[in-house]
C-alpha cells in the first residue's frame, strides 16, 4: 500500500460556524465542488457519524464514484471515508484564527489497481492537486459572502 496525502489550507475571512456549514450543508457544497463531481446522499443527508454518501464523478460513460460514510465529527471536523477506485481519507478542519478560520483539507488515499494508480500518477496528481486549491478558493468566496450577509 502506497498511501499518497494531498493537504491544502486557507485562510478565511469567516467564522469556523459558517465554513463548517459550506463543508457539511449540500446545497452550498455543490457551489463550491469542482462542476464534475456530484454528492448524492445514500438514504438521508447528513454529516454524524455513519452517515453515508457518494461522490460521484460526472464522466460520460464511466460515472466513477466513491462510496463514503462520515467516520469523524465534531463541529468545525468532518471526516470522509470512502472505498471505491480510492481508498482513504478525506479530513476537513476549521481551526479558529483572530481573523476568521483556517480550513485544512487533508487527502489521503492509495489507489489498489496498479493500472487505475499508474494512470493517476501520469494524468491526474497534479490536476488533483490543483482543483484541490480551486476548491478551497471556491468554498472561500461561499463562505465570506455568507458571512458578510449574516453578520452585517
Amino acid at each position: 500500500m502506497s498511501l499518497k496525502v494531498f493537504e491544502q489550507s486557507i485562510e478565511i475571512n469567516a467564522s469556523a460556524t459558517v465554513v463548517d456549514r459550506c463543508i457539511t450543508d449540500r446545497v452550498l457544497m455543490h457551489r463550491w465542488l469542482n462542476p464534475v463531481l456530484r454528492c448524492e446522499p445514500v438514504g438521508e443527508w447528513g454529516t454524524d457519524v455513519g452517515s453515508k454518501s457518494r461522490f460521484i464523478i460526472q464522466i460520460p460513460w464511466l460515472q466513477p464514484t466513491l462510496k463514503t460514510v462520515v467516520v469523524e465529527r465534531e463541529p468545525g471536523l468532518v471526516v470522509w471515508e470512502f472505498r471505491g477506485f480510492f481508498k482513504g481519507r478525506d479530513r476537513w478542519e476549521c481551526q479558529p484564527i483572530k481573523q476568521g478560520t483556517n480550513l485544512l483539507n487533508r487527502f489521503e488515499f492509495d489507489i489498489p489497481n496498479p493500472i487505475i494508480s499508474w494512470g493517476f500518477n501520469t494524468f491526474a496528481t497534479t490536476w488533483t492537486q490543483s482543483d484541490m486549491k480551486a476548491q478551497l478558493r471556491r468554498l472561500k468566496r461561499v463562505a465570506e459572502e455568507i458571512y458578510r450577509t449574516y453578520e452585517s
